[in-house]
């Protein structure tokens, strides 16, 4: 996981892509809220945002 990410940030200084960091960062938090409210009481609350 870590060579990835150290390639990733590669990748977006090569080519000057920094834009695309804060893309990936909300896709990333919205990932893994959505895994997170899969078993929890919360649940209902999240899926009306979307």
């Amino acid at each position: 996981m870590g060579s990835l990410l150290k390639e990733l940030f590669a990748y977006l200084g090569a080519r000057k892509k920094w834009w695309l960091a804060p893309v990936l960062v909300v896709l990333i938090l919205f990932g893994g809220l959505l895994i997170l409210a899969q078993g929890s009481a919360i649940a209902p609350f999240i899926y009306t945002v979307f």
